[in-house]
C-alpha cells in the first residue's frame, strides 16, 4: 500500500537534538522531553525517535512509510559515528534501547526493549568493553527474555519460571547472585524456549533485531491492555506512538552502576524532600517492575555521592524549567550519572492540590494555572471518606502509602477473579506480589491493591495514582501466595481469598477485617465544621481552600443545587451553593401524602378533586416556606409536578392480587375493584413518555394552580416576614409553547389573586425544562413564553438517544464502552455532538427571542467535571447538581473561565 498522501514528504524521524517538549503531538512525551533534556545541556544518551506519524501510518495502511527505514538508518549511521562503534558490531558494539512514548503517558501498557544489538558474537565483545563477563551474559538473557515477551508474544512466565529454576539450583534468592556461568545456560535455556514457543530461532542480526522491535512497539498502541487503559483514563485512540532508539547506559555493571526513579516532591502527598527508589547493579526494568526491593533515593548520597549531588541539581533545574513535579528516570554507569527519562509526573489527589498552592508561593505560576493543576475529580476523590483511626483495629502490616484512600473488601489474588467478584457486587482488594500491565483489567475492577513487593515507583504504584485507586505497595511482612491463594501475615493467621481486609493507602497500613470510615477533613472543610486558617487547620484543608478561592474569583457559571427540602437546601448552601436550580416537588408527595395524590388522580367528579386539592395546598405551602427560608436571598426553582402517573398510584399486579383474594373469600371489595379499574384504565405501556410533567397538569384540572398557589403564598409569607424569597416556577416536559402558554395564564392568574389577598408584590419567574429533542428545536417559540430555560439533560439524552436509562446501562452499556462505541456513558458526560448541539442550538436561540434569557442546566451533567467546561463554552448562566458535588461543579467552572481565558489571550 502506498503512504498517506497527506504524509507525503513528511520528516518521520528526529534526533533528540532537533526537538523540544513542545512537539508531545509529533514525539511523544518521552521523546519530547528526551530532547527536552538535550536542549538543556543534561546528560541523556544520544538517540533519534520515530515519530507518532510514522505510526498512524502503520496502523492505518499495515505497512511502514517507505522514507521510515532509510530515515532510520541515516539516523543509525549518525548515531554509531558519534559513538565510535558500530550497532552489534562483534569487538566493541553499539547496544540501543527500543522504547514507547505516547503523547500522554500510559505507564507500563506498551512496549520496551533493552539491549537490542546482543547476540552471540557480541556478547563477547560486551564482556571485553565492560571487563565483565557476568555483566555481558546478563544483559543477553535479558534481551532475550525481554524481546522473546514482547516482539514475539512468548508467554512471560516462561522465561520467569526457568530463571527461578536457575536461582534455585544454585541456592540463590536474586538474580544478581547467578554468577556468568549460570547465565550462559540460561542464555540457552531462553534460546531454547524462544524456538519452541515462537517457531523460529532468536534473531542474531541486530538490526533485524531493532526494526522488530520498532514494529512491536508500534503493534502494543493496539495491545488489549493500551486499549483498556485509554479507555480508562479517556485518552484519544487515534494518537498512535512515537518510538525512541537511544544508546544504552548500563546500571548493572556491578556495585558502582545502578537505577533508579525519582521525584522531585513526593507524588503522594506534595511535599518537598528526596523521594524516589534506587537499585544498584540493575537496569530500569528492575525498579518498575517492583521484583527487587529498592532502596530509598535519599541512600544514594551515602553509596554514591557524586552522582547524588549532581542528581539533585538536575531535579532542581528540571522542576524550575518545567515549573511541576517531575518523575525522572536515571542510570548510573560505573559513577556516570545519565537521564533516561522525565515527565510531569502523576500524582495523588491531595499532592495535586498542595504541589499547586506550593508552586504558586514560590513564585513559578499564578492562580490561573493553579487552577490547571487540579481538576474535579480529584476534589470528589479528597471528599471520600477515611479510616477512623480510634477505632478497635488489628493492623497486620505496613507498606509504603503509594496512592491514598481508605479501601475496604475481599482479597482476591488474581486480575480475573477481581474482574469477576466485582460484577457480581462485591468489593475486592487485589493482592499481589507484584503488579504488571496485565493487571490492569484487575486494577480497575478492585477498590484497592496490596503489594508486598515495590515501592512508590512500581508498577502498581504509578497505575493506581494515574487511576485515583488506593494503593499500598511493598509490605514485606505480608507472604503473598498467589497459587494458593492466601497471604500470611505476621503471627501466622492466614488471609484466605474473600477474606475482608482495609488497607489505607495514606499511611500504608494493613488491616483484617472492615475498618469504620469517618468523614474526610475536605467535606468537614466545606460544611464548617473545620476552618481554614485556624492553627491546628489541615495542610490539605488549606490548600484546597485557596484554590477553591481562586476559583471563585474566575468562575462565570454561577452553581446552583438540586434539593428538594431545607435539610438538603441549607447543606448546599454550606458547600457554596448560589441557589437552588432544581426542586423535585413530587419528593414531597411520597409518604403520608401520597394517598391524597392517588385521591387527586382518581377524583370522579369535580368536588372529590377541589377535597383533594385543598388538603394539599398548606401541605405544600410549608414545604415551601421552609425552602424559602433556607435560601432566603438566593434563587429557588420549583419544578412543578413531573414524574410519570404510575408512580403515585398503587401497583397493579399487588391490586389485582387482593381484588382476587377478597373474591375468593367472599369479601367486601368494592373500593378495591374501583381503584384496580381506575389503575387499568390509566396503565401506559411506556410511562415515561405518557401522562406526565405538563401534560399531566393540563389534564388533571387544579393541580399546578395548587402548586402556584402554595409557592406564591409562602413566597408572600416569608416576604411580610422580613425575608427574601426568590421563587422559580419550572414547567416540566414542554413540547410546544401552547402547552406552557396555557399553564403561564393560569399561573400569573393565581399570583394575582394571591398579590391582592396578601396585599404583596411577588416577582415570581416562570419559565420551562428543556428535555425534549422538540423544545430544543422550537426553543425560539417557546422562549416567547418563558423567562429561562433550564436544560434536564438526563432526558434529552434518553430522547435523543431514544435510551431508557434503566434498562440499557444493565443491559448493553457495558460491551459499548468496552467495544469503544462510547469513551464514556452519555448519562455520566454530556454527549457534545447530539444532545451537547440541541443544547447549544436551543440557548442561541432562545437568547436570539429573549435577550435576557437566563440558561441553566439541572440534570446530573451539571456536577460533571467534562460537561461543565461545555456548559461555560455554551454561554450558560449557572449549573445545577447534588449538594455533594457543588464544590466540584465550582472548581470545574473557574477552571473552564481560566482556561477560556488563556485561550482567548493566546
Amino acid at each position: 500500500m502506498s503512504e498517506n498522501k497527506e504524509l507525503h514528504g513528511a520528516k518521520f524521524v528526529y534526533d533528540f537534538t532537533e526537538g523540544n517538549k513542545e512537539l508531545k503531538d509529533l514525539l511523544g512525551g518521552k521523546g519530547a522531553n528526551l530532547a527536552e533534556m538535550t536542549n538543556l545541556g543534561l546528560p541523556v544518551p544520544p538517540g533519534f525517535t520515530i515519530t507518532t506519524e510514522a505510526c498512524k501510518v502503520y496502523l492505518d495502511s499495515g505497512e511502514e512509510p517507505t522514507a521510515l527505514r532509510d530515515e532510520v538508518s541515516a539516523h543509525l549511521d549518525a548515531l554509531e559515528a558519534r559513538m565510535g562503534k558500530k550497532l552489534g558490531q562483534a569487538d566493541n558494539p553499539l547496544l540501543v534501547s527500543v522504547r514507547s512514548g505516547a503523547k500522554f503517558s500510559m505507564p507500563g501498557m506498551m512496549d520496551t526493549v533493552l539491549n537490542i544489538g546482543l547476540s552471540d558474537k557480541s556478547v563477547k565483545g560486551l564482556a571485553d568493553q565492560a571487563g565483565d563477563e557476568r555483566f555481558a551474559w546478563d544483559s543477553y538473557r535479558r534481551l532475550i527474555q525481554m524481546f522473546g515477551k514482547t516482539v514475539l508474544g512468548v508467554e512471560g512466565d516462561l522465561f520467569e519460571d526457568a530463571l527461578e529454576a536457575a536461582k534455585a539450583a544454585k541456592k540463590v534468592t536474586v538474580d544478581t547472585e547467578l554468577e556468568a556461568a549460570d547465565l550462559k545456560k540460561l542464555v540457552t535455556k531462553f534460546k531454547k524456549i524462544v524456538k519452541t514457543e515462537a517457531g523460529r530461532d532468536f534473531p542474531q542480526d541486530p538490526r533485524e533485531q531493532m526494526d522488530l522491535a520498532i514494529k512491536a512497539v508500534f503493534d502494543s498502541w493496539n495491545g488489549d491492555r493500551a486499549k483498556l487503559y485509554r479507555r480508562q483514563e479517556r485518552i484519544p485512540h487515534d494518537l498512535g506512538t512515537a518510538v525512541n532508539v537511544c544508546s544504552m547506559v548500563f546500571g548493572n555493571l556491578g556495585p558502582d552502576s545502578g537505577t533508579g526513579v525519582a521525584f522531585t516532591r513526593d507524588p503522594a502527598s506534595g511535599h518537598q524532600g528526596v523521594y524516589g527508589d534506587y537499585l544498584q547493579n540493575a537496569q530500569g526494568e528492575d525498579v518498575v517492575a517492583g521484583i527487587r526491593n529498592t532502596v530509598p533515593l535519599a541512600e544514594l548520597e551515602s553509596i554514591d555521592k557524586k552522582s547524588y549531588d549532581q542528581l539533585m541539581q538536575i531535579m532542581e533545574t528540571l522542576e524550575n524549567h518545567y515549573k511541576d513535579l517531575c518523575d525522572i528516570e536515571f542510570t548510573i554507569e560505573r559513577g556516570q550519572l545519565w537521564m533516561l527519562q522525565t515527565r510531569v509526573g502523576k500524582r495523588t489527589a491531595g499532592a495535586a492540590f498542595r504541589i499547586a498552592t506550593q508552586l504558586v508561593d514560590q513564585g513559578l505560576i499564578d492562580e490561573a494555572e493553579a487552577l490547571q493543576r487540579v481538576n474535579g475529580a480529584q476534589l470528589a476523590q479528597l471528599m471520600f471518606p477515611r479510616f477512623d483511626e480510634d477505632a478497635k483495629v488489628e493492623r497486620v502490616g505496613r507498606g509504603i502509602a503509594a496512592s491514598p484512600g481508605a479501601a475496604v473488601g475481599k482479597a482476591v489474588f488474581d486480575s480475573y477473579t477481581a474482574v469477576k467478584w466485582s460484577r457480581s457486587g462485591e468489593k475486592v482488594i487485589l493482592v499481589r506480589r507484584e503488579t504488571n500491565p496485565d493487571d490492569l483489567d484487575g486494577m480497575i475492577a478492585a477498590e484497592g491493591i496490596l503489594t508486598s513487593r515495590g515501592g512508590k515507583t512500581s508498577h502498581a504504584a504509578v497505575v493506581a495514582r494515574g487511576m485515583g485507586k488506593t494503593c499500598v505497595c511493598g509490605a514485606e511482612e505480608l507472604e503473598v501466595d498467589t497459587k494458593r491463594r492466601r497471604m500470611t501475615v505476621p503471627g501466622g493467621h492466614v488471609v484466605e481469598e474473600g477474606d475482608v481486609i482495609s488497607i489505607d493507602g495514606s499511611s500504608g497500613k494493613v488491616y483484617l477485617g472492615e475498618v469504620p470510615v469517618v468523614p474526610s477533613p475536605v467535606v468537614e472543610y466545606f460544611e464548617g465544621r473545620m476552618h481554614a486558617g485556624a492553627d491546628d487547620a489541615d495542610e490539605l484543608v488549606e490548600a484546597v481552600h485557596r484554590i477553591m478561592a481562586f476559583a471563585d474569583r474566575k468562575r462565570s457559571l454561577r452553581v446552583r443545587a438540586n434539593a428538594d427540602n431545607a435539610e438538603d437546601a441549607l447543606r448546599a448552601r454550606r458547600f457554596g451553593a448560589q441557589g437552588i436550580g432544581l426542586c423535585r416537588t413530587e419528593h414531597m408527595f411520597l409518604g403520608d401524602r401520597r394517598e391524597l395524590v392517588e385521591r387527586l388522580i382518581l377524583a370522579d367528579t369535580e368536588a372529590e378533586r377541589e377535597e383533594s386539592l385543598k388538603a394539599l395546598l398548606p401541605l405544600q405551602k410549608k414545604d415551601f416556606v421552609e425552602l424559602f427560608s433556607a435560601m432566603d436571598g438566593l434563587p429557588v426553582t420549583i419544578r412543578l409536578l413531573d414524574p410519570p402517573l404510575h408512580e403515585f398510584l398503587p401497583d397493579i399486579t399487588e391490586l389485582s392480587v387482593r381484588v382476587a383474594l377478597a373474591e375468593s373469600r367472599q369479601e367486601p371489595h368494592e373500593n378495591e375493584l374501583r381503584l384496580l379499574q381506575a389503575v387499568h384504565r390509566l396503565h401506559e405501556q411506556n410511562p415515561m413518555l405518557g401522562l406526565r410533567g405538563v401534560r399531566l397538569g393540563l389534564v388533571i384540572p387544579g393541580l399546578f394552580t395548587m402548586q402556584v398557589r402554595a409557592i406564591a403564598e409562602a413566597a408572600a409569607e416569608r416576604k411580610n416576614a422580613k425575608g427574601d424569597p426568590r421563587a422559580e416556577i419550572m414547567i416540566p416536559l414542554v413540547g410546544t409553547v401552547q402547552e406552557l402558554e396555557i399553564v403561564r395564564e393560569e399561573a400569573d392568574q393565581v399570583v394575582a389573586e394571591v398579590e391582592a389577598a396578601t396585599g404583596t408584590r411577588l416577582k415570581l419567574a416562570i419559565g420551562t425544562m428543556i428535555e425534549l429533542p422538540r423544545a430544543a428545536l422550537t426553543a425560539g417559540q417557546i422562549a416567547e413564553a418563558a423567562e429561562f430555560f433550564s436544560f434536564g439533560t438526563n432526558d434529552l439524552t434518553q430522547t435523543v438517544w431514544g435510551f431508557s436509562r434503566d434498562d440499557v446501562e444493565a443491559s448493553f452499556f457495558t460491551a459499548y464502552l468496552e467495544r469503544g462505541i462510547f469513551g464514556v456513558s452519555p448519562f455520566e458526560t454530556i454527549d457534545k455532538d447530539g444532545v451537547g448541539s440541541l443544547v447549544k442550538l436551543a440557548a442561541e436561540a432562545g437568547r436570539a427571542t429573549r435577550p435576557d434569557l437566563k440558561l441553566g442546566v439541572c440534570g446530573e451533567h451539571g456536577g460533571d467535571p467534562e460537561s461543565v467546561h461545555f456548559f461555560h463554552e455554551v454561554g450558560l448562566d449557572y449549573v445545577s447538581c447534588s449538594p455533594f458535588r457543588i464544590p466540584v461543579a465550582r472548581l470545574e467552572a473557574g477552571r473552564a473561565a481560566s482556561q477560556s481565558a488563556g485561550s482567548d489571550h493566546r
